[in-house]
């Protein structure tokens, strides 16, 4: 592969486009606006158009054409998942993260297989579908053939109706024959993060270690994708550097994949930093991004890449989590442990994890709150079961087709939730929540939900289109 990471990342060009950036005029920031309501993203300058713009009438239109964009293509629902953590082992140095090799007080932990199994009947048993296993980098105790095991345990846990349906991975970047190895276990998508996308400062903050190399790290999803694995994940550690910088050189990383395998990244993840214990980096990083850039940001890519699907984790405090569900937002974790074993043996071990977390609401608060703010809590997993990804995936989600699966989907996978884990008070603004989407549907699509619904109730589980 001849794909470097200065082919990727243009600091130059980024650098260039910042410096000629200004505060747009109200007619070109509405230009850009329209341009974004025909659902085929917008070009690099564009974005830094939008990132300039500081008038709060226009920072309210950009908002109302992000949540406008989000519901074209998406719909009203939102997609629940939880991570798992299967071990904090590292040989990295990442000066910010609680699991680097130097953290004394860390309390290190590798679950064995009986133990994941164990962390999967817990999640199982509120009703998780999908899980994202992660793990640090430290090829003796983490080895590929441990995380394959790792997901062969996890597909094949059962408690009752229950079982996950979807393995996504985030672990450290492999070879090819090492990403083949990883599609054959039937992974869902494949996510990394860059950290930061700035070269120098990537360096500074990942001096020792496997990771301190930058360009195996930023060339990972182009083996990923050449290796078979159709869906891939990225995104920045929003807060270790410039958040200008880091949107522009995202935007270039999706359009390199873009341009090589003809079809983008399917998942963007914007996780901001947080405090871990052993770092105290997230109080004295000169790059920490404000709840109102954040919320920006958010809309922005919503705009620049519509058909993707974007990830918010409980890093974030519930009040900014509930905003940028209007926003853009399509998918969310919840009631998230970041410590290897924090669910079966919760409430959870800051000393065993990876950062704070900041929204520690149950699954079913979680789902509670957004039933409230009127979204469909989907624990859906078609697209992965019947091979819509890549480009099959991409091909529905850019003209918004996607949504007609994904409505009667949501609804019959929150079915079976209410079914078979909800409190009462839950089932009963659920069930509200359904009869008044159906009310909302054309004839067809009400017929195709009804019938999942009705196969659902009658004892079926996992019905999809």
């Amino acid at each position: 592969m001849s794909t470097t990471g200065t082919c990727i990342i243009d600091e130059a060009v980024i650098a260039q486009t910042l410096s000629r950036s200004s505060e747009p005029s109200p007619a070109r920031a509405r230009e850009v606006l329209s341009k974004a309501r025909e659902l085929h993203g917008l070009a690099f300058e564009e974005v830094a158009d939008l990132m300039n713009i500081k008038d709060p009438a226009l920072q309210n239109e950009l908002f109302t054409t992000a949540r406008w964009v989000k519901e074209q293509i998406y719909g009203n629902r939102l997609v629940l998942f939880a991570p798992l953590y299967v071990s904090n082992y590292c040989s990295n140095s990442c000066i910010y993260c609680g699991y680097r090799r130097e953290n004394a007080e860390l309390r290190r932990r590798m679950l064995s297989q009986e133990e994941i199994a164990e962390e999967i009947r817990f999640l199982v048993t509120h009703g998780q579908k999908r899980i994202l296993v992660l793990a640090g980098e430290t090829p003796e105790q983490n080895a590929l053939d441990y995380i394959v095991k790792a997901i062969g345990t996890i597909y094949k846990t059962r408690v009752g109706n229950g079982e996950i349906r979807r393995v996504n991975v985030n672990i450290a970047p492999l070879t090819i024959e090492g990403f083949k190895t990883l599609k054959a276990a039937h992974i869902g998508t494949y996510q990394l993060f860059q950290e930061t996308y700035c070269r120098s400062m990537y360096v500074k903050l990942h001096p020792r270690g496997p990771k301190a190399d930058y360009d195996w790290r930023v060339t990972a999803m182009h083996r990923a994708m050449e290796a078979g694995i159709d869906d891939v994940g990225v995104g920045p550690l929003l807060g270790l550097y410039d958040w200008h910088f880091e949107v522009l050189a995202l935007i270039q990383h999706i359009r390199s994949l873009e341009n090589e395998f003809g079809v983008g990244v399917h998942t963007i993840s914007i996780p901001r930093l947080e405090p871990a214990v052993g770092s105290d980096y997230a109080t004295s990083s000169p790059y920490l991004v404000s709840d109102e850039d954040f919320l920006k940001l958010v809309a922005i890519l919503r705009l620049a890449v519509p058909y993707t699907g974007m990830i918010m984790s409980t890093r974030e405090r519930p009040g900014i989590r509930d905003k940028t569900f209007r926003l853009g937002i399509s998918q969310i974790s919840a009631a998230s442990r970041v410590d290897p074993g924090g669910y079966a043996n919760g409430p959870g071990d800051p000393h065993k994890a990876q950062f704070v977390l900041s929204d520690r609401r149950s699954i079913e608060e979680v789902i509670q709150d957004v039933v409230r703010m009127g979204f469909i809590p989907s624990f859906c997993t078609a697209c992965y079961r019947l091979g819509r990804t890549g480009s099959d995936f991409m091909d529905l989600a850019k003209p918004g087709e996607i949504k007609c699966h994904c409505t009667p989907n949501a609804l019959s996978t929150f079915q079976e939730y209410l079914l078979d884990y909800a409190s009462p008070e839950t089932q009963k603004i659920g069930e509200e929540m359904i009869y008044t989407t159906l009310n909302q549907m054309d004839a067809r699509q009400r017929m195709l939900s009804e019938r999942l619904l009705e196969k659902v109730k009658a004892g079926g589980r996992d019905a999809f289109l």
